[in-house]
């Protein structure tokens, strides 16, 4: 799961020298072979990243790409991103971690010619009340998405993902800057 920043750089005959963006590529201290930097129009940074965080992708999904879990790319408006910061600070400010188990894996056996999965359990920190994580930001199982408990990891994704778009809204656009483009995709 891939958060870019799109910022746009493009020189122009019109522009005047103070104006114009310096950009070098270089690699081992050479210039790239084939990267002209005249042609540039814009950088792309990876901004945030996360894996098997099923919450916030299915929220990307329900909110950004119209219901279509398709692996394509999907611009993320600001006020977008800004409601999913503040999705995830309700829910972190309105959920307790607190000790319990949490399951780490299965096990399997064979049982009367059937195999039987047996979830590992171990210590570890629950959500000892998930009804606003369930309302706010459910978890969604799907093919690789990984737990859809809400325990320790869980919390982690979402303070993650706080932690990921705090500078992003923060982000001042000072006169003569194009502000960037936000684009998540999911590929698994």
């Amino acid at each position: 799961m891939y958060l870019y920043r799109k910022t746009y750089v493009r020189n122009w005959s019109h522009m005047a020298p103070e104006e114009l963006h310096q950009i070098t590529v270089k690699k081992n201290k050479k210039k790239h072979p084939w990267i002209d930097s005249k042609n540039i129009t814009g950088i792309t940074e990876l901004v945030g990243q996360w894996r098997k965080a099923n919450a916030v992708h299915d929220w990307f999904v329900s909110h950004v790409q119209d219901g279509e879990d398709d692996c394509k790319e999907y611009n993320v408006e600001l006020p977008q991103l800004q409601e999913l910061y503040d999705t995830c600070v309700l829910v972190r400010d309105n959920t307790k971690l607190v000790d319990g188990q949490i399951k780490n894996g299965y096990s399997c056996k064979e049982i009367d010619g059937k195999f039987v999965e047996t979830p590992i359990m171990e210590p570890g920190k629950t959500v000892a009340d998930k009804s606003v994580a369930e309302d706010l930001l459910p978890t969604a199982g799907g093919f690789f998405f990984g737990s859809t408990d809400y325990d320790e990891y869980y919390m982690e994704d979402i303070l993650d993902t706080i932690k990921i778009l705090e500078p992003l809204l923060k982000l001042e656009i000072p006169k003569g800057f194009y502000p960037p483009d936000y684009i998540y995709r999911a590929s698994w």
